[in-house]
Formats: structure tokens, sequence, C-alpha cells
């Protein structure tokens, strides 16, 4: 909802916490606490605290006049910008960007790998066919990340194969989100800060679930 719909809800400033928000998205507050949460799912669940493939894809989104960027999506004619995820075999993300709607999946996603450097990935990015192309396949080797992109659907119709299909579902999640699916922010730090509270609450109740199961077992 709107800032100043949530100031009245809860009897504090919308300004105030405009402010708040800004600031804890320059500082970084989203992506470390959503780290730490991955990383507590990733040991609870017997995981290495770092994938060793992870996987990538993107979702068109409406965005209004007022958003930071907007052009055109020819395949999904979609009027707006990308979601650009890289997700691991659970589908949390690791690595989120964002880019005009018109900007072909080779070109941007060019971020991701570099963001997945930085949190020590080495390994295999899987994709769809959109990821072809000789520039990003160096880009990837130049960080030590293999794009590996490989069919996934025959004739229009999406055919699941082997873990590709969590991303699918990460994308689906985000889209529950009324916020994520016309995109009035002004700045990419800020709806990249709306991503990354959405997988906060997507795993911080996944954490609960898990918990619950414990103790009852």
């Amino acid at each position: 909802m709107r800032w100043r719909a949530i100031g009245r809800l809860c009897d504090i400033p919308f300004g105030t916490l405009y402010t708040l928000f800004a600031r804890w998205t320059r500082l970084g507050l989203w992506r470390r606490l959503l780290n730490r949460l991955i990383l507590a799912w990733r040991q609870a669940c017997g995981d290495k605290p770092v994938p060793t493939a992870v996987i990538i894809d993107s979702r068109s989104c409406q965005s209004a006049p007022t958003c930071f960027t907007r052009s055109f999506d020819g395949g999904k004619k979609i009027k707006g910008i990308k979601i650009h995820l890289a997700v691991d075999k659970y589908g949390f993300p690791l690595a989120i960007d964002v880019s005009p709607a018109n900007r072909h999946d080779s070109r941007g996603i060019v971020p991701v790998p570099h963001q997945l450097a930085g949190h020590r990935f080495k390994g295999t990015a899987l994709g769809d066919l959109s990821y072809r192309g000789q520039r990003l396949s160096k880009a990837g080797e130049a960080l030590r990340i293999t794009i590996q992109p490989s069919g996934g659907g025959h004739g229009g119709t999406f055919i699941p194969e082997g873990i590709r299909w969590v991303v699918e579902r990460s994308l689906g999640w985000i889209s529950r989100y009324r916020r994520l699916n016309t995109i009035f922010e002004r700045t990419e730090g800020h709806l990249v800060a709306f991503i990354e509270i959405a997988f906060i609450s997507i795993l911080s109740r996944c954490l609960v679930r898990l918990a619950t199961q414990q103790i009852s077992a």
C-alpha cells in the first residue's frame, strides 16, 4: 500500500517510515537479513552455506509512468521492467537485479554473476535458452561461473527439467505481493529492497513451519 496509508494504520508519520526504509536500504540491511535467513535454512536442511548450482531467470512486470524506468517487452507484451533472479535449489535468491523490460535476458542478467561472485559462489548457473551467447559465457568464466542454458519447454509448453523449475516457483511467490505486480518505485535500489523484503517474509514463515515440525516430531 502507499506510504501515507501505512502511516495511518500504525500512527507513525509516513515520512518517518519512508526515511527509515530508505536508510536501511542504503545500509544493505535487507540483503544482510535475507542472507542470514538463507544460511539458517540451508544449515537446518543439512546443506553447505554456498550452493554448487543456482538457477537464473527473469520476470517482466508492469510499471507505472512514475517508475525509475519503463520500456516494452515485445515477447511478453508488457510495458515495464524486468526482475532477474539467481536462486538456490530451495528457490531463495542469492542475487537480485532489475533492468528495463526491453533488455534481452542475456544482457540484463550480467550484474547477477557479479553479485554471485561477491557471495563466493563458484559453480553452475542453469537457465533457459535466453542465456546463450559467447559474451555472457565469457563473463561467467572470468568469475569462475559456468552459464549452462538448456531448453525448458516444447511448443510453447513449460516442461520442468531437473531443478530448473524452482525459479519459476520463486517468481510465482513474489507475484503474490501486490507491490511487486505493478511497479511504482522511483529507484532500482528500493525495488530490489521490496523484493528482498518479500523473500524475508516467505523464508521467515518457512523457518517457523520447520521449527514447529521439529518440535512436534
